[in-house]
């Protein structure tokens, strides 16, 4: 079993920045994806940016450019670097981790909310 726990979520001006960090329990091996997504609200959950164990990034049109996905394995941790934040930016952001190898499992955080305002 993996836990996830973001922080770093909050209430900022448009243009403003923000760095979200999502940290797992133990050290992750194998072949994985982690990545952050998001849900406003009466929306569907959408991908935001992902990060593979081969460190490949992506990212979702929309915020590409303006957000940045990091990896930290010594610290077991992810962060999302968001700049020129916009406020349909507003959501709540989780993480998660999708293991393919050695076993498939998917494991989500609590998410934590991000507001911007105009």
């Amino acid at each position: 079993q993996v836990q996830l726990v973001e922080s770093g979520g909050g209430l900022v001006q448009t243009g403003g920045s923000l760095r979200l960090s999502c940290a797992a329990s133990r050290s992750i091996f194998g072949l994985y994806v982690m990545g952050w997504y998001r849900q406003a609200p009466g929306k569907q959950r959408e991908l935001v940016a992902t990060v593979t164990s081969g460190s490949d990034t992506h990212y979702a049109d929309s915020v590409k450019g303006r957000f940045t996905i990091t990896r930290d394995n010594a610290k077991n941790t992810v962060y999302l670097q968001m700049n020129s934040l916009k406020p349909e930016d507003t959501a709540v952001y989780y993480c998660n981790l999708a293991l393919t190898r050695p076993r498939v499992a998917d494991y989500w955080g609590q998410g934590t909310q991000v507001t911007v305002s105009s």
